[in-house]
């Protein structure tokens, strides 16, 4: 099989690719090594900002977004016991829309199958060849034969373990990463929402998230320690824990039911430079992790994706590589951008082993300064809803 673009991975980042690819008329196919109903399985975050969401309309995969989507003007930092809302639309004039990842994954899928383009699940053994040179290509084992695609350039959008990034020399790519030394417990029930906006909670028991994905299914994290285990907290453990870190009202306004999702996930800051080897380009987790705080892992996905449909458009309509010479420098300065946000929103919100009493009240004076100075709350709010691209 020969293609212009191959694509490994089907997350978002793969997908949105693929469907921008295709509504330009750019011939591309999509590999990855799992089965479609594993990827629709995977539970993640869901605020999109608005660079995210014109991406969608583009690839004409946002209908049901826009009719089952709930768009945001705020949220919530708790502290000392009470809420205090940051005013996105006011401050910035845009707002997120909160639909769950896997909702959006569906609607490209479908999107995909739509016009007839081409996804190969459960490709084993995929790998990247020779994409130092002119005339990169992929290999994959499926149905028991190993099959090729040749290719003028590789898109690696599969993921943090996927074999894009571990193909690459090590000589050839820096990395840069902080670990932290807790983890999300995070729910997800058939529950009303605790608030009509998410609330980010900085309480001496911990961090607390209260989201949602509608207006009857509720998403809520706790921080809690790494090694603990999730057959340790019972539904009823959840619900106390959540409780005591919400101010009051919140509290007294928790709904709770039977999770039927439950799981812990560490957290960490990763970036992967740069972002292009030849041919072989990489995009979304495959090139750099955020810890969730701040609402950027997918929305880094789709700029990346962004930056990298304008370079290959350019490179197919007026045979120039600007585009794409420019890609990894393009994408990484927002990326590290996003990184610094959510890095400084994990520092803000968590309490660290080292805290302690001092780092307690460094944490609510910056608090309290950034709710009180309608400067500090605005660049908060440009940074929240999503800077440009």
């Amino acid at each position: 099989m020969r293609v212009q673009v191959a694509i490994i991975g089907s997350g978002p980042a793969g997908l949105l690719l693929g469907q921008l690819l295709t509504n330009a008329g750019i011939d591309n196919v999509i590999l990855d090594r799992v089965g479609k109903d594993y990827i629709l399985g995977r539970v993640r975050a869901g605020v999109l900002e608005d660079g995210t969401v014109r991406l969608l309309d583009e690839a004409g995969a946002s209908a049901r977004l826009h009719a089952e989507g709930l768009q945001h003007g705020g949220f919530s930092l708790a502290f000392d016991g009470r809420n205090h809302r940051i005013d996105l639309a006011g401050m910035t004039g845009k707002k997120v829309t909160v639909y769950g990842q896997t909702e959006v994954t569906r609607d490209l899928m479908q999107e995909r199958e739509r016009s007839g383009a081409k996804t190969i699940y459960e490709a084993d053994n995929v790998n990247v060849h020779d994409f130092g040179s002119t005339s990169p290509y992929t290999t994959y084992e499926h149905g028991g034969k190993t099959r090729r695609i040749d290719c003028d350039f590789i898109a690696g959008c599969d993921g943090f373990h996927g074999v894009s990034r571990r193909s690459v020399p090590e000589s050839a790519i820096s990395t840069y990463e902080r670990a932290y030394p807790f983890g999300w417990l995070g729910v997800l029930a058939e529950v009303p929402p605790v608030a009509n906006e998410l609330i980010y909670a900085n309480h001496a028991r911990g961090f607390a998230l209260c989201s949602m994905r509608s207006m009857t299914r509720s998403r809520y994290y706790v921080q809690c320690p790494l090694d603990d285990k999730v057959e340790a907290w019972s539904d009823e453990r959840f619900w106390d824990e959540l409780r005591r870190r919400l101010p009051l009202e919140n509290a007294e306004a928790v709904t709770p039911g039977p999770s039927f999702e439950k799981s812990i996930a560490p957290l960490r800051s990763f970036v992967a430079e740069p972002m292009r080897f030849g041919g072989l380009f990489l995009a979304g987790d495959a090139a750099h992790i955020v810890p969730p705080t701040g609402a950027k892992g997918l929305n880094l996905a789709a700029s990346d994706v962004h930056y990298l449909f304008e370079g290959l458009h350019e490179y197919y309509a007026d045979r120039s590589m600007a585009g794409l010479d420019a890609y990894s420098q393009r994408a990484l300065q927002r990326v590290w951008k996003a990184v610094r946000f959510s890095w400084s929103m994990t520092m803000m919100m968590h309490r660290f082993p080292d805290t302690g009493a001092f780092g307690q009240k460094i944490q609510e004076a910056e608090l309290d300064y950034l709710v009180h100075s309608r400067a500090a709350a605005t660049a908060l709010a440009e940074n929240y809803v999503g800077l440009p691209f």
